[in-house]
């Protein structure tokens, strides 16, 4: 893929606000040379030790209020296919099945036993049911199984029967697993204490590809939802025909099963047919072997812990450490990204592992140049901006004034640093939030899922860079042959991102709906964080038309916080005041109560040349229409405001002398003693310190 040259020229376009000459200078020489630490909420470094006691398994005694209970479906608002996933997840689990996976020559035993259940709901519709309903009913499936078995089409919106409303929540569940054991053709949807009748389209489908019973079957296996139990598909040699089948099962139900092949032996035939096989997919705590007790009883376990992580990119870390808990990248939450070339302090919170779990693993993460410490049990998740900033700690080495610049270099120095400290800088989002690729950046993608592109973004995701390594060379090959199977073997294990969507991919298929899926295999904030990438650069790029169009003046049409103690990006439209006439020619406010507005659906742009230029700039990437939701993706954008100016605070610094005579010798800029810069200060949440330092060198750092 070419690199759009006119993408270049319009994230280039940043600018300065001070107007010192500033100096040059090298950071992140090393990882120690640039030490980033939270803040959290209260104000504290999360990188201190707590002298609290690692709590064990037998000593957590959550209350139960302390769980989020599941919130109800709003079924009164399905569609036809989310009712069916919605009522899926209501069906009664069996607890006496055999806890080994059984073998093919098995199916039988697990059919009738399902059927043996099947009965006994059957008669629940006797029970509850009044004659005339019952009978109701009956002649409804019947008119249903008869138009489909003579191939008519049903014109309009599906036939519907009323089963009428049932009060009591005990006795419609049964009701409704009862319809649906005895008619797997049939599905029920809640509607105000109502359930609703209505023939399965997806068992339909399913009818084109197998056989009727088959179907019936399945059906029935899956709404049985017996754990550790399988279903098998009758012998099938077409491979193509066992591919549409595969698809089927995990394009409707990939979340709930996993389908397989395998060879199975005709003995009077003498050769081997092919059988699929569908089981449940297995709970995460399955998966990694987890002891029961870690999640006993439905109860949730949350365990926060501080993270020390050197030279490492953030969701490797998360992907090795979910590896060696056996939960899933998605189980951990934090309240804000880490730079990778750094040594970053960070809280953290893990789902279903025990802190004794976690404690149990620090020696092992340690060769991967990772700790963890302050391990405690919470009640909650984190969320993004759930921090009250960030501390640094970096190192400037190699400084040297700028060239033809006659005045000291320790002069310039103070000068630059008292300079920001005074005026601030502007508070641009800085290179991380975009990716180091030249050819593909984050906020490319964000773009493109934005605007409903899923395969352009998929194939954004994953074009390669100009660099021979691993991860590059299984993108190329991708690129080359868009063979699935054969990238994902290349791919290295620790890139789980790349790694998750290639799975899904192999799974689902190339297919529109297939690049739907691989994208639902990412975290949600992962997926969000692509769409505030886009969004974020198109605020950098429109600060700096403000700068340039304006400068430092509060004028008619700008947006100004009206609340002088914000500290983030999280303050609502009421606090938001459109500047009047009168107030900029009076200068009512000062250029550090300007804000202007990060995309979304829930914004106001200001009424000058500025909210012209963000029309502008959506109608060129073709989203004059866009509504900043992506319902296939789950992603909803509001939208908010950000200061155009920030000041970092408690900031100090110190020059250290490095007396070296053979650095002095080859640079002639050097001043007479070569000079390297401690500086030190905390930002609130979401500034970027790169952006910081630039501004006081005047200097891509």
């Amino acid at each position: 893929m070419e690199e759009d040259t006119d993408y270049r020229i319009r994230f280039s376009s940043l600018c300065f606000f001070n107007d010192h000459v500033g100096f040059h200078g090298t950071i992140k020489s090393s990882p120690s040379d640039f030490i980033v630490i939270e803040i959290d909420e209260q104000g504290q470094l999360v990188n201190k030790t707590t002298n609290g006691p690692i709590f064990k398994i037998s000593e957590i005694q959550p209350e139960p209020n302390n769980f989020p209970k599941k919130p109800k479906p709003d079924l009164q608002n399905l569609s036809f296919e989310d009712g069916r996933k919605q009522e899926v997840n209501t069906l009664v689990k069996y607890t006496d099945g055999d806890q080994n996976h059984q073998s093919g020559s098995e199916k039988e035993d697990t059919i009738s036993d399902g059927t043996s259940k099947c009965e006994e709901k059957a008669d629940v519709l006797s029970s509850f049911l009044d004659e005339k309903t019952h009978e109701l009913l009956n002649h409804f499936a019947c008119g249903i199984k008869e138009k489909w078995l003579s191939k008519t089409e049903l014109i309009g919106p599906p036939p519907e029967f009323s089963i009428g409303r049932i009060l009591d929540k005990n006795q419609r569940a049964s009701l409704h697993s009862g319809i649906r054991q005895k008619f797997p053709f049939l599905i029920t949807v809640g509607k105000n204490s109502e359930i609703i009748v209505k023939p399965n389209l997806e068992y339909k489908e399913l009818c084109h590809l197998v056989s009727e019973e088959e179907a019936f079957d399945f059906f029935k296996y899956l709404d049985a939802k017996k754990e550790n139990s399988k279903f098998t598909f009758k012998p099938d040699a077409n491979k193509g025909h066992r591919k549409a089948v595969h698809h089927f099962v995990n394009k409707k139900f990939g979340n709930l099963v996993e389908t397989k092949s395998f060879s199975e032996m005709n003995c009077s035939a003498g050769n081997s047919n092919v059988v699929i096989t569908v089981r449940f997919r297995e709970k995460a705590h399955k998966r990694g072997k987890r002891p029961l007790p870690e999640c006993q009883e439905g109860k949730v376990i949350y365990t926060a812990f501080t993270l020390r992580k050197e030279n490492l990119e953030m969701f490797e870390a998360i992907g090795f450490l979910a590896i060696k808990l056996g939960v899933i990248p998605s189980d951990f939450s934090y309240a804000g990204l880490k730079d990778k070339k750094a040594i970053t302090y960070q809280t953290m919170v893990v789902r279903k592992v025990t802190p004794e779990r976690l404690k149990n693993i620090e020696k092992e993460i340690e060769k991967k140049r990772m700790n963890v410490f302050n391990i405690r049990s919470v009640n909650d998740s984190l969320r993004l901006g759930q921090l009250k900033g960030n501390h640094f700690d970096i190192v400037i080495r190699n400084l040297k004034k700028q060239i033809n610049d006659s005045t000291n270099l320790r002069e310039r120095i103070s000068e630059a640093i008292e300079n920001v400290k005074k005026k601030g800088f502007v508070n641009y989002y800085g290179p991380q939030r975009f990716g180091k690729g030249r050819k593909v950046h984050t906020d490319q993608i964000g773009l493109a899922l934005l605007k409903n592109e899923m395969a352009k973004a998929i194939k954004l995701f994953l074009t390669p860079e100009d660099l021979d390594d691993p991860v590059n060379r299984a993108k190329k090959y991708y690129r080359q042959t868009e063979d699935v199977k054969g990238t994902l073997s290349l791919m290295p294990e620790f890139k789980v991102r790349e790694r998750a969507l290639l799975e899904a991919l192999h799974r689902f298929g190339m297919t529109e709906e297939g690049c739907i899926q691989a994208w639902f295999s990412l975290p949600h904030s992962m997926r969000i964080f692509y769409v505030h990438a886009y969004t974020s650069k198109i605020w950098n790029e429109a600060v700096s038309y403000r700068l340039a169009t304006y400068g430092a003046r509060v004028v008619e049409g700008d947006l100004v916080c009206l609340d002088e103690d914000v500290d983030d990006e999280n303050f609502p439209n009421s606090k938001v005041h459109l500047v009047t006439e009168e107030e900029g020619s009076a200068d009512t406010y000062a250029i550090h109560q300007v804000v202007l507005p990060i995309l979304g659906y829930n914004i106001q742009y200001p009424k000058n040349k500025v909210g012209q230029w963000y029309h502008d700039i959506l109608s060129s990437d073709g989203l004059q229409t866009c509504r900043f939701k992506v319902p296939a993706l789950k992603l909803n954008v509001p939208g908010c405001y950000r200061q155009i100016l920030k000041h970092p605070r408690n900031l100090s610094y110190q020059l250290i002398e490095d007396h070296d005579i053979d650095v002095k010798m080859k640079d002639p800029h050097l001043d007479e003693v070569a000079l390297s810069l401690l500086i030190s200060f905390d930002l609130d949440s979401s500034c970027y310190a790169t952006v910081c330092l630039k501004e006081i060198m005047k200097h891509d750092v």
